[in-house]
């Protein structure tokens, strides 16, 4: 009894604490979004908290009227999903093979991938390489560097590797072949760590600018995370120029927040989406009595 009160309290301990860390998460976004609904006069003065004030969508219709950003952010769509399932099919081929005991060179393989992982050739080859190839200002030098996470790949062959070998066993008893077994056997049963996986890659991509930044001059195939870039920079500039009183004040902070905004959601969305096959890949690693 005196144990079980002890568990309830740390219990209660470890909620309190995990409450705040997602509140402390949460109040800057709720701040943006804020800013990003409240007037003009009242960003000017710096009235805003949590909470808008003289309540408008004068920012959001702004950035909506620039055709450059929206249609970055449909391209970022676009360009995640591609890389998403691109991604996660590399990393189904890589990891698969792995798990066979009578894969010839199989512990080769695995030094090589994991040296990947420590040591990396710098930017400055990176880009000569890319130039090399041809990929410079070529929307595929978004997906193809970075179709494949060796830590990605690493953590769905540990998850392979826990199912059975019996049931492989039996499908090959019963005629099946390889690409069978990974077809009926191991992704089904694999559908909550791929969808994590997803989700990681998702994320990466949609917050990915450096390599877009380093690679790609064409601003129509410029990511959201970019052109957010970009118009944070011009607005400070704009805020510059009013510090020195050649304009007039303006909306800059508005419109900052309501880029923010449009650039941070769209992601957030997909969390709640994916929240039953998190939980199902923790409870898969359970012990079971």
């Amino acid at each position: 009894m005196v144990k079980s009160n002890k568990r309830k309290k740390i219990d209660l301990v470890l909620a309190a604490i995990c409450f705040i860390f997602i509140l402390l998460c949460i109040l800057p976004i709720v701040n943006i979004f804020a800013r990003s609904l409240s007037s003009t006069q009242a960003l000017i003065k710096n009235k805003v908290s949590f909470f808008p004030v003289d309540f408008t969508f004068e920012s959001y219709y702004y950035v909506l009227k620039d055709v450059a950003f929206v249609r970055s952010l449909w391209w970022t769509a676009i360009l995640t999903l591609i890389c998403t399932l691109v991604s996660l099919f590399m990393t189904i081929l890589c990891s698969y093979p792995l798990i066979y005991d009578s894969l010839k060179g199989k512990r080769l393989l695995n030094g090589i991938m994991l040296l990947t992982m420590y040591f990396s050739a710098g930017a400055i080859p990176n880009y000569l390489l890319m130039k090399q190839l041809n990929l410079i200002n070529n929307p595929l030098v978004l997906i193809i560097p970075n179709c494949l996470s060796i830590f990605n790949m690493i953590l769905l062959r540990s998850f392979l590797y826990g199912i059975p070998d019996s049931l492989r066993e039996s499908a090959q008893l019963d005629g099946g072949g390889p690409v069978a077994i990974l077809l009926k056997i191991y992704l089904p049963l694999s559908k909550p760590v791929l969808a994590t996986l997803a989700l990681f890659y998702a994320v990466g991509r949609w917050n990915g600018f450096s390599d877009a930044l380093m690679y790609m001059t064409d601003a129509k195939f410029a990511p959201i995370q970019l052109k957010l870039y970009q118009v944070i920079n011009n607005l400070s500039a704009i805020e510059t120029a009013q510090s020195e009183g050649f304009t007039a004040p303006t909306a800059s902070e508005g419109l900052k927040a309501a880029s923010v905004m449009f650039a941070t959601v769209p992601i957030l969305i997909i969390y709640p989406c994916l929240q039953k096959y998190f939980i199902a890949g923790v409870t898969l690693g359970a012990i079971k009595e």
